[in-house]
């Protein structure tokens, strides 16, 4: 029996600024999850298991979004992964499919977030990412910024001090993002910005300036992945993407021995699962033409790059200049606008990204479709840490 897997089904919401819109995680997962699965053209009642993402959330708060859609008791399983919970939400449904453990599950993400820079829930008890943040502080000064940029913006001054990148560099990634956002209904910024603009905003953390980092955001995404067996049997070929390769890593060893800002980030993480992932394909980083990458910070981007082979270690900046990260280059990375523009609901950035990449492959992708997509790249990072880098390509 073929053990090859495919999204059939993809839905999102709009992405909004937390509090703009009336508005509880149900409302959303119902949303995104009845689009995804009218894009299948299936029913609730076709899933024999779902898996739902959320961060910030009450036990079972999976349960409660995904009876929006329909109440069958079949299993349902909470996922908690830090910015990479879409991801590993989608991991898992696929690889109950894969196994041949169901024809048919939902990937479901969801985050009702406060306003602001994240912070912590629980102050009882240690900080997950604790040990990562002491590394961070033995390197780089912290003045009181929020963590995640400030972990984020070192490992982008370790970047500079190392290769020689620049500020400017990193600022074009931010312009290219908001840029693409403009043709991008679902993303919550659709500003366009000039490049003066990016480095002129508030400084962060530097290089970061507001215009290069995420927002906190509300939102869902949803997919239904599906077997070979269950696609034929509903006729779903003309709407089926294939899950080509797909791979999930923790930290290693590397992580807490390297002295390294970009290693803590989790740059070792994705060149690993970006590894994998390719070997699983049969494809690599020249046979795709659009990537959905975890741009929490233009610097994440642009080490990301070099992660997932796109440039040479220390050459993430020159692939910036060249031009081959936007429409017209060897690439198109984040034509939805990426987390920096689209906004980044941490339980729904993954199947976000998930959703695009499988527009982008059916050539529904509309203003922002890129020409001849034979092969997509995703990758999500979370922190403390997990990295899921998934490879898609057209189902025949």
């Amino acid at each position: 029996m073929s053990n090859r897997t495919f999204v059939v089904g993809v839905g999102m919401t709009k992405f909004e600024k937390p509090g703009s819109r009336e508005w509880d995680y149900p409302d959303m997962a119902r949303e995104a999850g009845t689009k995804a699965l009218e894009d299948a053209g299936v029913s609730y009642d076709a899933i024999q298991q779902a898996y739902v993402g959320y961060v910030y959330g009450e036990s079972t708060s999976g349960q409660r979004a995904v009876y929006e859609l329909g109440i069958t008791g079949i299993p349902v399983v909470n996922v908690n992964n830090n910015c990479s919970t879409g991801s590993t939400a989608l991991f898992l449904a696929r690889q109950a499919v894969k196994a041949g453990v169901v024809d048919c599950a939902l990937a479901l993400g969801f985050e009702k977030m406060q306003k602001g820079s994240l912070g912590t829930t629980f102050e009882d008890r240690e900080q997950p990412m604790l040990n990562h943040i002491k590394e961070v502080f033995e390197l780089y000064e912290w003045t009181g910024e929020p963590i995640a940029p400030y972990m984020f913006g070192a490992a982008g001054r370790e970047h500079m001090e190392k290769y020689g990148t620049t500020a400017e560099q990193f600022a074009k990634i931010g312009w290219k993002n908001h840029k693409h956002s403009v043709n991008n209904p679902y993303a919550q910024f659709q500003d366009e910005y000039s490049l003066e603009d990016i480095l002129a905003a508030r400084t962060v953390y530097e290089p970061l300036t507001k215009l290069q980092c995420s927002p906190t955001s509300d939102g869902s995404g949803a997919a239904v992945i599906a077997s070979e067996r269950f696609v034929d049997e509903h006729d779903l070929w003309d709407r089926a993407v294939e899950i080509a390769g797909q791979s999930m890593v923790t930290d290693t060893r590397d992580t807490f021995t390297d002295k390294s800002a970009i290693t803590l980030v989790g740059a070792k993480m994705s060149a690993l699962a970006a590894r994998q992932a390719y070997d699983e394909a049969g494809l690599g980083a020249e046979d795709v033409q659009v990537v959905e990458l975890h741009d929490c910070f233009s610097t994440n981007e642009l080490l990301t790059y070099e992660a997932l082979g796109l440039a040479a270690e220390g050459e993430g900046g020159k692939l910036v200049d060249s031009g081959d990260n936007t429409y017209g280059g060897r690439w198109v990375v984040n034509p939805s606008g990426g987390l920096i523009s689209k906004g980044h609901p941490l339980g729904a950035t993954g199947l976000a990204q998930c959703s695009e990449l499988t527009w982008q492959i059916r050539g529904q992708a509309d203003k922002r479709q890129v020409e001849n997509v034979t092969g997509a790249l995703q990758h999500n990072i979370g922190l403390g840490g997990a990295a899921v880098v998934t490879v898609y390509k057209p189902a025949r």
